[in-house]
């Protein structure tokens, strides 16, 4: 009897593979040979699932889509307000181990979306979630009655989403100079400036 294949299964398992073997050697270096060789798999048999180098980027990079939206979805308000809407914006930013893997090999991903149009397309997918939690906080803040009177929502929105790209970048370019923990007082400290009295 042949041997059933879950393709999905294969799929994400190569995809793990790619994303250890960017980790440990960069994107440059992650040729099929060295994934199908971390995958356990035949290079011949790497070509099975994915078809083309764009095909397994694109695919990783998904991955990184479901993990951001699967950490969203079960993210738990605890509250106070501040705490939570705070604790949202993190969910972006290479706070925790696993959140700093996923900016480094993401970075190393955005790179290539100059060459790989299907890779643009994703990138700025991801782009427009953190553009949507940004406006989300906002619009928390001003149902709440937290924020400041007159609060211009529309440019705040557009300071908060450059505030958290770039902490994003910096918290993994320039980790000596801004560790996690000063990462989270910045969010919180920004928060703070868009509230009436806090």
């Amino acid at each position: 009897m042949p041997k059933i294949v879950d393709h999905d299964k294969q799929r994400r398992i190569v995809a793990e593979a790619a994303l250890r073997v960017i980790r440990q050697s960069g994107l440059e270096r992650a040729t099929v040979r060295r994934i199908a060789e971390e995958a356990g798999l035949s290079v011949g048999s790497m070509r099975h699932y994915f078809s083309t180098q764009e095909e397994l980027f694109s695919f990783c990079m998904s991955l990184f889509v479901e993990r951001v939206e699967e950490r969203l979805e079960n993210f738990q308000c605890e509250g106070p307000l501040l705490h939570d809407l705070k604790e949202l914006l993190l969910q972006f930013l290479p706070v925790d181990q696993e959140r700093t893997l996923e900016m480094e090999v993401w970075f190393s991903f955005s790179a290539k979306t100059l060459v790989y149009p299907e890779l643009r397309k994703l990138s700025a997918s991801v782009q427009d979630g953190l553009h949507k939690a940004s406006r989300f906080v906002l619009d928390e803040l001003a149902a709440s009655k937290l924020a400041k009177p007159g609060l211009d929502v529309e440019l705040e929105t557009e300071k908060l989403y450059a505030l958290i790209d770039g902490l994003a970048v910096h918290g993994i370019l320039q980790r000596d100079r801004l560790a996690p923990e000063r990462v989270e007082v910045i969010v919180e400290q920004h928060l703070r400036t868009l509230c009436a009295d806090v």
